[in-house]
């Protein structure tokens, strides 16, 4: 069973808002993700977000009042950092590929912070390279909101045009000079075009599917998958069942529909675009993937299918060292 680099998951913000300030990871049963389960898993790495809830995800979900942009990460690194105190014998921080294979050599699960949507940039390269200096080292430019950056995905083909701004383009730029790795989950097909335009290194897409088999605009088209593997990118395999299948009214993420996910992409972009980047703690659904736990299902399904051995290797780990050797420090 291969071991796991999962580049996607909200579990950060979850533990926080539903346990408080002093909580951990270590043993969250209502949750997808946590340290307990990362080992069953043979998790080598968990690329840990901070996500930045809109206003109306506060009041209607959680029930509470916005907080400014610094606080939220603040309460999101807390959790981070009382796991990784807690449990060090178990969980250690990684900021690059040297730290997570050091880390696998002595037993230990790497936590890669990275922040879902650069709205908290707000147009200051300064706070960018603060968050680095912080530990981020990877960056999902938008999410479903204009930004800074550019614009997100959507229905609207006229802001599904829409490209990096000026501060976009050169935060990208400034981005892949420090070390940052560039993620196009979320963004308008625009902004994809432009931030493919101007990569000198790998980026990456780390929870996203194919529209062709899912005529979503968060997916990403052949055309893109083709270009992000010639950049030498990866795209993460993401079990939300909205990304999975179209059909109206779905509720199920199934595990054969990854591995299709899987197939196609390896046909249109090769093996080397395949990668793994679930969205634990971010989605819902019945998942039949719902935890860390249950990766050997994915890796005996992809092996059932064609896939070989290395290649189930390079999907759950390999394609995603390779990137992070390349584009980040």
């Amino acid at each position: 069973m291969a071991y796991a680099i999962d580049m996607h998951c909200d579990t950060l913000m979850t533990t926080f808002y539903e346990h408080g300030a002093d909580s951990d990871f270590f043993d969250i049963p209502s949750q997808n993700l946590d340290v307990k389960r990362m080992m069953a898993g043979k998790t080598m790495a968990e690329f840990m977000a901070i996500f930045f809830p809109p206003e109306q995800y506060y009041t209607d979900v959680m029930h509470i009042e916005p907080v400014p942009y610094d606080t939220h990460i603040a309460n999101c690194i807390k959790v981070m950092n009382n796991t990784l105190e807690r449990y060090p014998d178990l969980v250690k921080q990684a900021y690059n590929s040297e730290d997570i294979e050091r880390n696998f050599r002595d037993g230990k699960i790497s936590l890669v912070l990275t922040m879902e949507d650069g709205v908290a940039v707000q147009g200051d390269m300064r706070r960018l390279d603060a968050f680095y200096e912080l530990g981020v080292r990877a960056m999902t430019l938008t999410w479903n909101f204009e930004n800074c950056f550019g614009a997100p995905n959507s229905k609207d083909p006229i802001i599904m045009n829409k490209g990096l701004t000026n501060f976009g383009r050169e935060a990208v730029r400034h981005m892949q000079d420090i070390g940052m790795l560039v993620d196009v989950s979320h963004v308008s097909d625009g902004v994809f075009w432009d931030v493919c335009r101007q990569a000198k290194v790998p980026f990456v897409a780390t929870h996203s599917n194919s529209r062709a088999l899912c005529d979503h605009t968060r997916n990403m088209t052949d055309d893109m998958i083709r270009a992000l593997a010639e950049k030498g990118g990866c795209m993460g395999l993401n079990i939300a069942p909205q990304f999975l299948d179209d059909t109206p009214g779905n509720k199920e993420s199934r595990i054969r529909d990854l591995v299709a996910m899987a197939r196609h992409e390896k046909e249109v972009g090769g093996i080397g675009v395949v990668a793994v980047g679930t969205d634990f703690d971010g989605t819902t659904g019945h998942l039949e993937l719902n935890g860390p736990d249950k990766m050997p299902m994915l890796c005996d399904a992809l092996i059932r299918d064609g896939f070989t051995a290395d290649e189930v290797d390079l999907i759950m780990y390999g394609n995603v060292l390779r990137v992070l050797k390349e584009a980040v420090k």
